[in-house]
Protein backbone atom coordinates (compact mmCIF):
# COMPACT_ATOMS: atom_id res chain seq x y z
CA UNK A 1 0.00 0.00 0.00
CA UNK A 2 1.55 3.48 -0.91
CA UNK A 3 -0.17 5.49 0.98
CA UNK A 4 -3.62 6.77 2.38
CA UNK A 5 -5.53 9.08 0.88
CA UNK A 6 -7.65 11.06 3.60
CA UNK A 7 -10.87 12.93 1.98
CA UNK A 8 -11.15 14.72 4.60
CA UNK A 9 -10.05 18.15 5.26
CA UNK A 10 -8.52 16.85 8.06
CA UNK A 11 -11.39 14.20 9.14
CA UNK A 12 -14.20 17.21 8.52
CA UNK A 13 -14.37 17.67 4.72
CA UNK A 14 -18.06 16.83 4.74
CA UNK A 15 -18.84 19.84 6.47
CA UNK A 16 -16.25 22.35 4.53
CA UNK A 17 -17.77 25.42 5.88
CA UNK A 18 -16.96 24.23 9.36
CA UNK A 19 -12.99 23.81 8.18
CA UNK A 20 -12.08 27.33 9.18
CA UNK A 21 -13.73 27.09 12.25
CA UNK A 22 -12.00 24.18 13.10
CA UNK A 23 -8.87 24.96 12.43
CA UNK A 24 -8.81 28.35 14.59
CA UNK A 25 -10.41 26.90 17.26
CA UNK A 26 -7.94 23.83 17.29
CA UNK A 27 -4.92 25.89 16.85
CA UNK A 28 -6.01 27.66 19.80
CA UNK A 29 -6.46 24.83 22.02
CA UNK A 30 -2.98 23.23 21.09
CA UNK A 31 -1.31 26.28 21.79
CA UNK A 32 -3.14 26.19 25.31
CA UNK A 33 -2.32 22.44 25.55
CA UNK A 34 1.20 23.30 24.71
CA UNK A 35 1.61 25.94 27.39
CA UNK A 36 -0.68 23.99 30.50
CA UNK A 37 0.84 21.01 30.27
CA UNK A 38 4.16 22.63 29.86
CA UNK A 39 3.91 24.81 32.45
CA UNK A 40 2.65 21.55 34.95
CA UNK A 41 5.69 20.18 34.47
CA UNK A 42 8.14 22.92 34.86
CA UNK A 43 6.32 23.98 38.36
CA UNK A 44 6.77 20.26 39.63
CA UNK A 45 10.15 20.23 38.72
CA UNK A 46 10.93 23.77 39.93
CA UNK A 47 9.33 24.06 42.97
CA UNK A 48 10.28 21.75 45.99
CA UNK A 49 6.48 21.68 47.62
CA UNK A 50 5.42 19.91 44.28
CA UNK A 51 8.36 18.07 45.11
CA UNK A 52 5.88 14.79 45.80
CA UNK A 53 4.38 11.59 44.14
CA UNK A 54 1.42 13.08 42.98
CA UNK A 55 3.27 15.76 41.14
CA UNK A 56 5.79 13.30 39.68
CA UNK A 57 2.93 11.51 38.38
CA UNK A 58 1.07 14.32 36.85
CA UNK A 59 4.18 15.93 35.28
CA UNK A 60 4.20 12.16 33.62
CA UNK A 61 0.63 12.53 32.47
CA UNK A 62 1.42 16.39 30.94
CA UNK A 63 3.90 15.17 29.02
CA UNK A 64 1.69 11.96 27.93
CA UNK A 65 -1.19 14.66 27.02
CA UNK A 66 1.77 16.90 25.33
CA UNK A 67 3.18 13.81 23.06
CA UNK A 68 -0.38 12.42 21.89
CA UNK A 69 -1.87 15.98 20.70
CA UNK A 70 1.34 16.49 19.03
CA UNK A 71 1.28 12.99 17.26
CA UNK A 72 -2.09 14.60 16.12
CA UNK A 73 -3.04 18.06 15.98
CA UNK A 74 -0.47 19.19 13.22
CA UNK A 75 -1.50 16.72 10.78
CA UNK A 76 -5.25 17.71 11.50
CA UNK A 77 -4.32 21.58 11.31
CA UNK A 78 -2.28 20.07 7.75
CA UNK A 79 -5.54 18.72 6.35
CA UNK A 80 -7.82 21.23 7.61
CA UNK A 81 -5.91 24.04 5.76
CA UNK A 82 -6.19 21.82 2.68
CA UNK A 83 -2.11 21.88 2.14
CA UNK A 84 -2.34 17.51 2.10
CA UNK A 85 -4.69 15.12 2.85
CA UNK A 86 -2.50 11.71 2.20
CA UNK A 87 -0.14 10.03 4.33
CA UNK A 88 2.22 7.05 4.12
CA UNK A 89 1.59 3.71 4.99
CA UNK A 90 4.67 3.76 7.07
CA UNK A 91 3.68 7.29 8.57
CA UNK A 92 0.28 5.80 8.74
CA UNK A 93 1.35 2.62 11.56
CA UNK A 94 3.56 5.04 12.91
CA UNK A 95 0.86 7.08 14.14
CA UNK A 96 -0.98 4.32 15.22
CA UNK A 97 1.57 3.05 17.44
CA UNK A 98 2.78 5.96 18.89
CA UNK A 99 -1.05 6.52 19.80
CA UNK A 100 -1.78 3.17 21.18
CA UNK A 101 1.28 3.36 23.18
CA UNK A 102 0.55 6.96 24.44
CA UNK A 103 -2.91 6.15 25.67
CA UNK A 104 -1.67 2.61 27.14
CA UNK A 105 0.89 3.74 28.76
CA UNK A 106 -1.81 7.00 30.60
CA UNK A 107 -4.31 3.98 31.21
CA UNK A 108 -1.57 2.37 33.32
CA UNK A 109 -0.23 5.69 34.75
CA UNK A 110 -4.08 6.74 35.94
CA UNK A 111 -4.17 3.30 37.82
CA UNK A 112 -1.12 4.31 39.60
CA UNK A 113 -2.44 7.62 40.48
CA UNK A 114 -5.64 6.63 41.87
CA UNK A 115 -3.07 3.86 44.11
CA UNK A 116 -1.58 7.02 45.02
CA UNK A 117 -4.28 9.24 45.81
CA UNK A 118 -5.73 5.72 47.54
CA UNK A 119 -2.40 5.38 49.89
CA UNK A 120 -3.14 8.79 50.99
CA UNK A 121 -7.00 8.86 52.20
CA UNK A 122 -6.83 5.21 53.43
CA UNK A 123 -2.79 5.20 54.64
CA UNK A 124 -2.01 8.76 55.68
CA UNK A 125 0.10 7.94 58.46
CA UNK A 126 1.90 5.79 55.84
CA UNK A 127 1.92 7.64 53.45
CA UNK A 128 5.63 8.96 52.88
CA UNK A 129 6.52 4.93 53.60
CA UNK A 130 4.15 3.50 50.90
CA UNK A 131 4.67 6.27 47.87
CA UNK A 132 8.81 5.72 48.37
CA UNK A 133 10.53 7.94 45.52
CA UNK A 134 12.10 4.30 43.89
CA UNK A 135 8.70 2.93 44.14
CA UNK A 136 7.32 5.56 42.40
CA UNK A 137 9.78 5.53 39.21
CA UNK A 138 9.37 2.01 39.62
CA UNK A 139 5.74 2.73 38.80
CA UNK A 140 6.07 5.36 36.32
CA UNK A 141 8.44 3.14 34.10
CA UNK A 142 5.96 -0.03 34.68
CA UNK A 143 3.55 2.35 33.01
CA UNK A 144 5.64 3.26 29.99
CA UNK A 145 6.93 -0.38 29.30
CA UNK A 146 3.30 -2.12 29.81
CA UNK A 147 1.77 0.96 27.63
CA UNK A 148 4.29 0.64 24.65
CA UNK A 149 4.23 -3.63 24.76
CA UNK A 150 0.56 -3.17 24.73
CA UNK A 151 0.98 -0.75 21.48
CA UNK A 152 3.51 -3.27 20.34
CA UNK A 153 0.86 -6.50 20.43
CA UNK A 154 -2.33 -4.60 18.82
CA UNK A 155 -0.01 -2.80 15.73
CA UNK A 156 1.77 -6.41 14.87
CA UNK A 157 -1.83 -8.58 14.89
CA UNK A 158 -2.70 -5.47 12.95
CA UNK A 159 -0.16 -5.54 10.45
CA UNK A 160 -0.85 -9.13 10.21
CA UNK A 161 -3.96 -8.90 8.54
CA UNK A 162 -4.58 -8.25 4.74
CA UNK A 163 -6.21 -4.51 4.27
CA UNK A 164 -7.81 -3.13 1.28
CA UNK A 165 -8.37 0.51 -0.01
CA UNK A 166 -6.69 3.45 0.63
CA UNK A 167 -8.84 5.84 2.17
CA UNK A 168 -9.51 6.63 5.72
CA UNK A 169 -12.47 8.03 6.66
CA UNK A 170 -10.85 9.75 9.14
CA UNK A 171 -8.11 12.71 10.65
CA UNK A 172 -5.68 10.54 11.90
CA UNK A 173 -4.45 6.88 11.98
CA UNK A 174 -7.13 5.11 14.27
CA UNK A 175 -7.32 1.06 15.22
CA UNK A 176 -11.24 1.07 14.76
CA UNK A 177 -10.81 2.96 11.23
CA UNK A 178 -8.23 0.39 10.18
CA UNK A 179 -10.15 -2.39 11.09
CA UNK A 180 -12.81 -1.42 8.42
CA UNK A 181 -10.22 -1.91 5.59
CA UNK A 182 -9.17 -5.21 6.01
CA UNK A 183 -10.02 -7.22 3.28
CA UNK A 184 -11.10 -10.76 4.37
CA UNK A 185 -12.59 -12.47 7.66
CA UNK A 186 -10.08 -11.48 10.92
CA UNK A 187 -12.59 -12.41 13.38
CA UNK A 188 -9.44 -14.44 15.23
CA UNK A 189 -7.42 -11.45 15.28
CA UNK A 190 -9.55 -9.10 16.14
CA UNK A 191 -10.41 -11.13 19.28
CA UNK A 192 -6.76 -11.29 19.95
CA UNK A 193 -6.98 -7.53 19.58
CA UNK A 194 -10.07 -7.44 21.61
CA UNK A 195 -9.04 -9.01 24.35
CA UNK A 196 -5.70 -6.69 24.42
CA UNK A 197 -8.12 -3.96 24.56
CA UNK A 198 -9.62 -5.37 27.36
CA UNK A 199 -6.59 -5.52 29.33
CA UNK A 200 -5.71 -2.36 29.20
CA UNK A 201 -9.32 -0.70 29.05
CA UNK A 202 -11.86 -1.81 31.08
CA UNK A 203 -9.67 -3.69 33.68
CA UNK A 204 -7.93 -0.35 34.82
CA UNK A 205 -11.00 1.27 34.68
CA UNK A 206 -12.35 -1.21 37.50
CA UNK A 207 -9.24 -0.58 39.47
CA UNK A 208 -10.05 2.80 39.95
CA UNK A 209 -13.14 2.19 40.91
CA UNK A 210 -12.35 0.00 43.64
CA UNK A 211 -9.36 2.43 44.87
CA UNK A 212 -12.34 5.15 44.79
CA UNK A 213 -14.59 2.91 46.55
CA UNK A 214 -12.02 2.39 49.54
CA UNK A 215 -11.75 5.78 49.64
CA UNK A 216 -15.38 6.83 49.78
CA UNK A 217 -15.39 4.11 52.84
CA UNK A 218 -12.62 6.10 54.14
CA UNK A 219 -13.54 9.58 53.45
CA UNK A 220 -16.91 8.69 55.30
CA UNK A 221 -15.77 7.51 58.73
CA UNK A 222 -13.99 10.35 58.93
CA UNK A 223 -15.73 13.48 61.46
CA UNK A 224 -14.08 15.83 60.32
CA UNK A 225 -15.25 18.22 57.31
CA UNK A 226 -12.54 19.52 56.49
CA UNK A 227 -10.52 16.38 56.13
CA UNK A 228 -13.28 15.56 54.01
CA UNK A 229 -13.30 18.50 51.87
CA UNK A 230 -9.44 17.90 51.49
CA UNK A 231 -9.60 14.09 50.44
CA UNK A 232 -12.53 15.09 47.86
CA UNK A 233 -10.50 17.75 46.63
CA UNK A 234 -7.60 15.37 45.72
CA UNK A 235 -9.96 12.82 44.61
CA UNK A 236 -11.97 15.14 42.73
CA UNK A 237 -9.92 15.91 40.01
CA UNK A 238 -8.32 12.84 38.88
CA UNK A 239 -11.82 11.42 38.70
CA UNK A 240 -12.90 13.74 36.38
CA UNK A 241 -10.06 13.02 33.93
CA UNK A 242 -10.76 9.12 34.48
CA UNK A 243 -14.17 10.04 33.65
CA UNK A 244 -13.18 11.68 30.17
CA UNK A 245 -10.32 9.13 29.31
CA UNK A 246 -11.94 5.95 29.83
CA UNK A 247 -15.70 7.23 28.50
CA UNK A 248 -13.94 8.04 25.34
CA UNK A 249 -11.81 4.71 25.08
CA UNK A 250 -14.48 2.60 25.49
CA UNK A 251 -17.24 4.20 23.24
CA UNK A 252 -13.86 4.00 20.52
CA UNK A 253 -12.35 0.72 21.22
CA UNK A 254 -14.83 -1.80 22.54
CA UNK A 255 -17.46 -1.76 20.30
CA UNK A 256 -17.80 -4.30 17.25
CA UNK A 257 -16.11 -2.86 14.36
CA UNK A 258 -19.37 -3.00 12.22
CA UNK A 259 -21.35 -0.40 14.49
CA UNK A 260 -18.59 1.65 14.71
CA UNK A 261 -19.68 5.47 13.33
CA UNK A 262 -17.24 7.10 11.38
CA UNK A 263 -19.15 10.57 11.99
CA UNK A 264 -19.09 10.30 15.47
CA UNK A 265 -16.10 8.68 16.43
CA UNK A 266 -14.22 11.54 14.57
CA UNK A 267 -16.17 13.92 17.16
CA UNK A 268 -14.95 11.36 19.93
CA UNK A 269 -11.57 11.50 18.60
CA UNK A 270 -11.58 14.99 18.46
CA UNK A 271 -12.32 15.50 22.46
CA UNK A 272 -9.54 13.10 23.53
CA UNK A 273 -6.87 14.14 21.05
CA UNK A 274 -7.71 17.71 21.34
CA UNK A 275 -9.94 19.05 24.46
CA UNK A 276 -8.79 16.31 27.18
CA UNK A 277 -5.04 17.28 26.73
CA UNK A 278 -5.95 21.26 26.84
CA UNK A 279 -8.37 19.94 29.79
CA UNK A 280 -6.32 17.93 32.30
CA UNK A 281 -4.01 21.03 33.69
CA UNK A 282 -6.73 23.04 34.19
CA UNK A 283 -8.46 20.24 36.27
CA UNK A 284 -5.85 19.80 38.08
CA UNK A 285 -4.76 22.73 39.10
CA UNK A 286 -7.77 24.95 39.18
CA UNK A 287 -8.36 24.50 42.73
CA UNK A 288 -4.82 24.14 43.78
CA UNK A 289 -3.50 26.58 46.04
CA UNK A 290 0.04 24.69 46.22
CA UNK A 291 0.22 25.11 42.23
CA UNK A 292 -0.98 28.51 42.21
CA UNK A 293 1.22 30.04 44.89
CA UNK A 294 4.42 28.00 42.67
CA UNK A 295 2.71 29.51 39.17
CA UNK A 296 2.59 33.38 40.77
CA UNK A 297 5.99 32.63 42.17
CA UNK A 298 7.77 31.73 39.01
CA UNK A 299 5.69 34.54 37.19
CA UNK A 300 7.01 36.93 39.61
CA UNK A 301 10.43 35.38 38.53
CA UNK A 302 10.48 36.70 35.05
CA UNK A 303 8.86 39.96 35.98
CA UNK A 304 11.69 40.66 38.05
CA UNK A 305 14.17 39.00 35.69
CA UNK A 306 12.50 40.94 32.81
Amino acid sequence: MGGFNKSLGGGFSDWPELELIFFIHILIFYFITLFGNTAIIALSRMDRRLHTPMYFFLSHLSFLDLCCTTNTVPQLLINLHGLDRTISFGGCVAQLFIFLALGSTESVLLVVMAFDRYAAVCRPLHYTTIMHPLLCQALAIASWVGGFLNSLIQTGLMMAMPLCGHRLNHFFCEMPVFLKLACEDTGGTEAKMFVARVVIVPVPAMLILGSYAQNARAVLRVKSVAACRKALGTCGSHLVVVSMFYGAAIYTHLQPKDSYSESKGKFVALFYTVITPMLNPLIYTLRNKDVKVALWKLLGRAAATG
